[in-house]
């Protein structure tokens, strides 16, 4: 399914303003598109241009990858082939890396994915792909790779790479040598731990790899880089407009000769001409968000607050077109202030009885129906704890739908534990025979049912425990969807299918809800927000000539790892000390959760610990602005 869901954008150039001036702080050709999708067919579309381009009697040469960012463009690919566009008879192609040791039949092997995702469906002959064997002898490793780098050097036409979030391309690790060719590599616990998907957990991953290097991806004659997905944007920005840096791997091709760089929206945020676009060209109008995010970004520059903004501020940091256009600096400062002000409400539901003008969700009706749709069993309650609180006791009907199971989140020692308690209490002795189950489980292999359904009832405990913290029924108003996408027994997910759509709707068209909440964070690790998201939009999407879907508004949370800039935000919702203890406090009845994360990114702190000093920070923004100080703030964005 295509994706719906984009980030907000605040403005955009003319189409009078020249490439380059647009590209001006860029180092390497680079093309921006709406969505990964979007990206996806256009890098397609220059592979097939390049296969069907090559005039030589020699093979086209290709070289792959694997990972999630090049499964949209293998799709596109496959595509193009059965419509007719394109033929594989003439290439051969070259594996970017694999894991050592690994048999190439594993699922887990790279040899295995591309196949899966990609050779398995077009007209390429067997012997013209070649992966790097992974059950090489380790005393002959070495000599292994150098005979691969001597059959490969320089002779790659075309290299299609994504990068990894701290850079690599490849397993060319931080501080990888710019030199470097074709051999063995010890692999980082980071990268191990993203290397996870197909693997019941990262100690499962092998501990090494066999690469192409750095020099060898540099020789290739040319390269396409694809990036997709807000939390490679800073990764994005360092290759484009930063510095070579060898702890940034990929800034080592920015002296490639014949590289092209394809991003969407998401990832192409850091970018001079995403962010901070009128260093370079006036944009095509002032829109109310884009005048925002340029004075908070000129409060930060000049290290002042809103009100306290001088003409000199705005001449001095490339502001003028705005001044010309929109108005003096006082009145600029007074509108922004202003507009930021009133974002903030303590009635997230909406006031009764109050005039509404001014404030972002209407007074009626009262009280509302509310769907709180949380990805797993606690991302409500750690995103939006105290909005889910204030709602609650402001008398509105709420109702929380947890997407997923979350059943892979639970350790097989708090499966035991939970046993022990039950059976401690004399309600059943089942611990041996699950204990059993557990020990029957095999590496990379789905987790056996039985157990997945004990992990997803203590989820559904700790959730209705967390529920009944902040005042909700649990029994009547917490709804269990268990969307089929999600349930397939390890870390890898399947594709979001009609089926999941259905569930979504079922529930919306019960509720008939005034107001939805739904997660915008698109940098979970294992990428469930994201078809959470795109379930809940595209149930709406079906059902948006309802009678009470012309009334119902959709706000956009974060999710542990992010929050939204102020820039686009549509709602602030200020909490007390005493708010923040309670949504504490609901946290932790995510007992499972809770001391251990399971998945928790890069980031080891518990999910309160990240989300505490997420709302701090962005009460603290508020307070540098010159607004009212509060110990912590929730923002959301209304999709429509």
């Amino acid at each position: 399914m295509e994706r719906k869901f984009v980030l907000p954008k605040v403005g955009e150039f003319s189409a009078s303003v020249s490439v380059d001036s647009i590209c001006r702080y860029e180092k390497v050709p680079t093309s921006i598109l709406p969505t990964e999708m979007d990206g996806a067919k256009y890098a397609a579309s220059l592979v097939v241009d390049a296969i069907n381009e090559h005039k030589s009697d020699k093979k086209f040469v290709l070289g792959l990858s694997t990972g999630r960012s090049p499964i949209g463009l293998y799709k596109e690919l496959v595509n193009m082939y059965k419509e007719g566009k394109v033929s594989f008879k003439n290439v051969e192609v070259y594996s970017l890396d694999e894991f050592y040791p690994m048999a190439p039949n594993s699922p887990q092997s790279r040899n295995y994915r591309i196949h899966e995702e990609f050779l398995n469906y077009v007209d390429i002959a067997p012997e013209n792909v070649h992966f790097p064997d992974g059950t090489v002898p380790m005393d002959e490793v070495n000599a292994y790779c150098e005979s691969i780098e001597h059959k490969i050097s320089g002779k790659i036409d075309l290299m299609i790479m994504g990068v990894g979030e701290q850079g690599q391309v490849g397993f060319n690790e931080p501080g990888s040598y710019a030199k470097s060719t074709t051999r063995r590599v010890q692999l980082s616990y980071s990268t191990r731990k993203k290397q996870d998907t197909f693997f019941s957990n990262p100690l499962e991953v092998p501990k090494m790899a066999i690469t192409m290097g750095l020099n060898t991806i540099m020789k290739a004659k040319r390269v396409v880089l694809i990036i997709w997905g807000e939390d490679k944007a800073k990764i994005a920005y360092n290759l484009i407009e930063g510095i070579e840096n060898e702890n940034i791997p990929v800034t080592c091709l920015q002296g490639h000769n014949d590289m092209h760089v394809v991003l969407d929206e998401n990832s192409a945020q850091e970018l001079t001409r995403v962010k901070t676009p009128w260093l370079i060209a006036p944009p095509v109008e002032w829109s109310d968000k884009l005048i925002r995010k340029a004075v908070l970004w000129l409060c930060e520059t000049v290290d002042k607050p809103i009100l306290k903004l001088t003409n000199q501020d705005y001449v001095k940091n490339s502001l003028t077109d705005l001044l010309e256009r929109v108005g003096s600096y006082d009145n600029i400062n007074i509108k922004v202030f202003n507009d930021i002000q009133h974002i903030i409400s303590g009635w997230p539901g909406g006031k009764p009885n109050t005039d509404d003008s001014t404030r972002p969700v209407p007074s009626n009706p009262y009280p509302k129906r509310i769907i709180i749709f949380s990805p797993h069993p606690d991302d409500d309650v750690i995103s939006m704890g105290g909005t889910f609180n204030r709602l609650v006791q402001q008398g509105h009907d709420v109702h929380v739908a947890y997407q997923t199971s979350g059943n892979v989140a639970v350790y097989d020692d708090v499966v035991l534990q939970n046993i022990d308690t039950a059976r401690e209490m004399g309600f059943g002795d089942i611990y041996e025979d699950i204990k059993s189950v557990i020990e029957s489980k095999k590496t990379g292999s789905p987790e056996p049912r039985r157990l997945l359904e004990i992990k997803g009832a203590i989820r559904r405990a700790e959730a209705r425990a967390a529920c009944r913290t902040l005042g909700l029924d649990d029994r009547t108003n917490a709804h269990f969807l268990n969307l089929p996408f999600y349930e397939t027994g390890g870390i890898k997910k399947g594709e979001l299918t009609e089926k999941d759509i259905d569930i979504v709707v079922e529930l919306m068209q019960k509720v008939k809800p005034h107001q939805i909440y739904a997660a915008g964070d698109l940098t979970d690790p294992h990428g469930t927000h994201r078809v959470c998201v795109e379930a809940v939009l595209r149930a709406f999407d079906r059902l948006k000539d309802e009678e009470w879907a012309k009334e119902c508004h959709i706000w956009l949370y974060r999710g542990a790892w992010q929050e939204w800039d102020l820039a686009v935000a549509d709602m602030a919702v200020p909490l007390s000390p005493a708010e923040m203890i309670r949504k504490r406090h609901a946290i932790f009845r995510h007992l499972s959760q809770k001391d251990i994360v399971p998945f928790p990114g890069e980031d080891s702190r518990e999910f309160w610990e990240r989300a505490e000093e997420r709302m701090q920070n962005t009460a603290h923004i508020f307070d540098k602005i010159g607004l009212p100080e509060y110990q912590a703030i929730e923002l959301f964005v209304k999709l429509c």
